[in-house]
């Protein structure tokens, strides 16, 4: 090594040229960096979703996702599976281990699939579809189309042939789905009354309409020498000749379709809606594929938004109603000013201290070469420039200039006696292993972090690997570029014997006199340290434990859900009525909503999401404006409306109504149904929770004709003809595919809307039987109202319900956790109903049981590194008596501060540990050297003490004031980087007062004790 420092000092061309090549290296690697709001961790997860027109949720739930969760469930490596059946749909959503290969999981659904085809109904349209997305994921951008003159089925017909298969084809994207609408089709709403009295069956009436949409091939014809292509126009190309087709005829006379319903062009689906505040909108809505870049979607959508926009018709106004883009853009930015202001402050510290412009240059320089050297090598491992990454960066500011700080203050205390050339040489080479020490302290404080193999261990690797980047670089230049330039540019003048001029004399001097009286009390100080301890123990009890710090998107998403027996024409009414009063909140820049997510339908919920304004022009956070919109539209009737903020880190894939979830499961549907009230009410009888919603939807009313099946043979009437009658009248029913050019349109048969306005529209009801009779059902059947089930839910392959809350301000999800407990035995939960949390609630208490292991993890490494560089059982644990300190400053200030001890605030606690440790190292090192000179233990831990408080107190002061910025930055994501600046500001704040005393008296008492075993040892011998 001191070959290698001596080359770099001997060749400062060299040495200059290498940190220029380093610097410029780290420019064109910043440019080259993508950006993005989180590091790029996808839990892999699938959704498939699977239809059957007109089936109930129980059937749903009994017919087809039972069989899919049975094969589904069979795939190795899948950690949840859960499924939600609504009247005609079903989703299943499985979620995989983060070490599993997406690509792999999606080759093994489609098997299960397969697998599972001969135990679905045969009648499904069509076969089981999945694709790689987290339904909980919020869009990356939405695009809503609008018109004041074209109607909902043109508008999705132009989004569906010009904008979506454009941007679904784009790299990165995972869906474009479009919202507000569903396809074009023609429809056929039956006059119930007048077919009633034309005695015909709503089965006839699809038949002929069936038969009357043919369009199959034909045939070939060849004559002699020649073939002709036969065809014939056997299909109904248009409205009118729907109209005009022949379904029967009566006493001679055709009864023509147009004569018995309404025929017209409109859409599949006359339930689903979408407002873009309140007009009506068709809206695009994209998300990215698992690990595809953001802000690169993003991008590439918007620069195929010109094109689109031009092949639309001039009616249509297309607008970028959700961009998530521009939060990054606005996170990073601030985060990239917090950077800056830390290098700034770490600056000023190292010039009150030295108070010379060549000195300052030689320890400053240092910092934004390391900073630029560590962006070559995030661009080389493939990182982004996130919250994350920018966090590493800020904190590392403090860290960055310890090295050369050491460097330069040894080289030139000796430089006083020396040539700058010897000097640079000498005090570089003395204080060599120091900086081995310290450097590894760090990293071996970072290693349990980065042998995490869970969502939040990937999560946080981007941060731990950046920040040994910048460290062994930073080690890099204190042991080539610092010496290089003290020995071309360190002068006599610049020494360090005139304490004066530079500033921290009298403190250095009141330190001296602490320093005698604390050596001359030792017990005192151990007993401080012994106090210190069990302090930490007791804080860590008190502080409230989190998981992941709030994200601030400016976007808030949610539901707006009616009651469970509410029509299509009271959520609709209730959506405009909910948009109109939220865009009264003076942080509401717009809002959107849909009756369907792009996977999902639920007839009596709406998806809204909330577009804020941007942070400088609103007082509030989004978690603070949600809880004000929610505690207002609290207070409608007839109505909830439950919002969240949106966040990029999703645990779990249950697309929650609130932050956190408790799921109930049972095999027994009617056990759970009651069970789930009870626990409902329960819990919104608690204080301390707020916003608790369910997503059992058990209120609905199902119209039970109960069969005499007797009596209906006896009248020659079939079941499926019962079937028959209600998918043909009630399911918006596809009896047939229309084909012209290169389009095709569905033909849906329903009843008319006025007929629903009959109140006893249920017991007016008729099939035809065998006989051509029309035989009343109340005739062979007895009809009953009874509660059904809107929505049923499904975990792992047996009934669940999920009830989700939010918290009240000053409550931590640990005393949450607990009520929620306390509440199930007082309510006497049976044994055959289960309940657990989930998503977020279940990652934040594994994470509160692992804490403790990952500290002592980091300790115990941490041990054996300093064990192994010093040969010594008894030096590490020096080393690591700095701790308790440093664990009371920062969980005291989390509490003063109202802080939750969530995964950052830790880290910022094990970062703080290592940068404690460093200054023990410091420390301990000199006093070594000076007990191997022949000084007595006490002369040389105060030799010791005294020779390193200006480097400990530069490089703390520098590491204090680096993490001040985070610490008081507000605004937009300061709430995910607060919680690491607090941990780091509170525990030097603390511990660097307390360290500077109790490190010298455990040292000499370890000391002591070391002489009194090696006494020992040399007697028995």
């Amino acid at each position: 090594m001191k070959t290698l420092i001596r080359l770099f000092i001997g060749r400062p061309v060299a040495t200059l040229l290498l940190t220029i090549a380093i610097t410029l290296a780290g420019l064109i690697s910043y440019r080259l960096l993508p950006v993005a709001p989180l590091p790029q961790v996808d839990l892999p997860t699938i959704v498939v979703t699977a239809s059957l027109p007109g089936a109930s949720p129980d059937t749903m739930a009994a017919t087809v996702a039972a069989p899919l969760e049975r094969t589904l469930g069979q795939i190795a490596g899948v950690t949840e599976l859960t499924s939600s059946s609504s009247p005609g749909n079903s989703m299943l959503v499985l979620q995989f281990a983060v070490s599993r290969d997406i690509d792999g999981a999606a080759r093994d659904v489609q098997a299960a699939i397969d697998a599972a085809q001969s135990l679905l109904p045969a009648d499904m349209p069509t076969l089981p579809a999945w694709r790689k997305i987290n339904p909980a994921d919020v869009p990356v951008l939405v695009i809503a189309m609008t018109s004041d003159k074209l109607s909902r089925a043109k508008l999705y017909q132009l989004v569906s042939t010009q904008i979506q298969q454009r941007v679904a084809q784009l790299p990165g994207v995972g869906t474009a789905d479009i919202l507000g609408s569903s396809a074009p089709a023609i429809r056929i709403d039956i006059d119930l009354p007048r077919v009633t009295a034309l005695g015909l069956s709503p089965e006839k009436i699809r038949q002929a309409i069936k038969n009357a949409t043919s369009a199959r091939a034909e045939g070939v014809l060849e004559v002699a020498d020649s073939r002709l292509i036969l065809a014939g126009e056997m299909q109904a190309d248009s409205v009118e000749q729907y109209r005009s087709l022949i379904v029967s005829w009566q006493h001679g006379n055709a009864v023509r379709l147009g004569e018995i319903a309404s025929v017209y062009e409109g859409v599949e689906d006359n339930n689903n809606v979408g407002f873009y505040n309140q007009s009506p909108a068709v809206m695009l809505s994209v998300t990215r594929q698992a690990n595809a870049n953001m802000l690169e979607v993003i991008a590439g959508v918007k620069r195929l938004l010109p094109e689109l926009q031009a092949s639309l018709p001039e009616q249509v106004a297309m607008n970028i109603v959700v961009d998530r883009a521009d939060y990054v853009h606005s996170s990073l930015r601030e985060a990239e000013l917090t950077l800056l202001l830390a290098i700034l402050l770490v600056i000023a510290v190292i010039y009150y201290f030295i108070r010379e412009k060549r000195v300052l240059f030689i320890a400053a320089i240092t910092l934004p070469v390391a900073l630029l050297g560590t962006f070559t090598v995030m661009w080389a491992m493939g990182f982004s420039l996130n919250n994350l990454s920018l966090m590493a960066l800020i904190v590392s500011t403090g860290f960055i200039v310890d090295d050369a700080i050491v460097v330069l203050e040894n080289v030139s205390r000796h430089a006083e006696k020396k040539s700058a050339l010897r000097a640079a040489l000498a005090g570089t080479r003395e204080v060599f292993f120091t900086l081995i020490a310290m450097t590894a302290s760090l990293i071996a404080i970072l290693l349990p972090l980065l042998l995490l193999d869970n969502l939040m261990g990937r999560v946080f690797r981007e941060f731990a690997i950046t920040l040994v980047a910048t460290l062994l670089i930073s080690l890099f230049l204190s042991l080539s570029l610092t010496p290089m330039l003290c020995a071309w540019l360190l002068r006599k003048k610049s020494g360090t014997a005139a304490e004066n001029k530079r500033g921290g004399a009298r403190l250095h001097a009141a330190y001296m006199r602490a320093l005698a009286w604390t050596l001359a009390h030792q017990r005192l100080t151990v007993l401080a340290l012994v106090v210190m301890t069990g302090l930490n123990i007791l804080l860590y009890g008190w502080v409230d434990k989190g998981f992941f710090p709030p994200q601030d998107t400016g976007l808030l998403k949610g539901v707006v859900q009616v009651e469970d027996n509410a029509s299509y024409d009271e959520l609709q009414r209730q959506l405009l009525s909910s948009v109109e009063r939220i865009r009264q909140d003076p942080a509401v820049k717009s809002v959107i909503t849909a009756s369907n997510n792009g996977l999902f339908v639920n007839r009596t919920v709406a998806t809204i999401y909330i577009l804020l304004k941007p942070w400088e022009q609103r007082a509030d956070t989004a978690l603070a404006v949600a809880s004000r919109l929610n505690a207002t539209m609290r207070k409608r009737s007839g109505v909830k409306v439950l919002l969240r903020p949106a966040e990029d880190l999703h645990i779990g894939a249950r697309n929650a109504n609130a932050a956190w979830q408790y799921t109930l499961t049972s095999d027994s549907s009617d056990r759970l149904r009651k069970w789930a009230a009870i626990m409902k009410t329960r819990l919104r009888a608690l204080p301390q929770l707020r916003d608790v919603d369910s997503d059992l939807q058990a209120g609905g009313i199902k119209a039970m004709y109960t069969v005499d099946r007797d009596k209906a043979a006896r009248l020659q009437v079939d079941m499926a003809d019962i079937n028959s009658l209600f998918n043909d009248l009630f399911s918006q029913r596809q009896i047939a595919t229309w084909y012209r050019d290169d389009d095709l349109r569905h033909v849906v048969m329903n009843i008319d809307r006025s007929a629903l306005a009959n109140p006893r529209l249920a017991e007016a009801l008729y099939v035809v039987n065998a006989a051509g009779e029309k035989v009343p059902l109340r005739a062979f059947s007895q009809l009953t109202y009874v509660p059904a089930s809107v929505a049923v839910a499904h975990q792992g392959g047996i009934a669940a319900a999920t009830l989700s809350f939010n918290l009240q301000e000053g409550v931590s999800l640990k005393q949450a956790m607990e009520l929620i407990s306390r509440e199930a035995i007082k309510a006497g939960l049976p044994g055959s109903v289960q309940g657990e949390f989930q998503g977020s609630a279940k990652a934040s208490h594994q994470f509160t049981l692992t804490m403790p292991l990952l500290i002592f993890s980091a300790f115990f490494i941490l041990y054996v590194v300093m064990g192994m560089l010093y040969e010594s059982y008894l030096h590490p644990l020096t080393i690591l008596s700095t701790l308790p300190s440093a664990g009371v400053g920062a969980l005291l200030l989390l509490l003063l501060t109202r802080t939750p001890l969530t995964i950052v605030s830790l880290i910022g606690i094990l970062l703080l540990a290592g940068i404690i440790m460093k200054n023990a190292i410091m420390m301990i090192n000199v006093a070594l050297k000076a007990q191997n000179s022949g000084t007595t233990p006490t002369e040389a831990i105060t030799y010791a003490c005294l020779l390193r408080f200006r480097p400990i107190m530069m490089t703390s002061l520098a590491a204090f004031l680096g993490a001040m910025p985070l610490a008081l930055n507000y605004g937009g994501d300061a709430a995910l980087r607060r919680p690491l600046g607090i941990a780091i500001a509170g525990g030097l704040a603390l511990s660097q007062i307390l360290t500077l005393f109790t490190t010298p008296v455990v040292w000499l008492w370890f000391e002591r004790l070391r002489r009194r075993v090696a006494a020992r040892k040399a007697q028995s011998r």
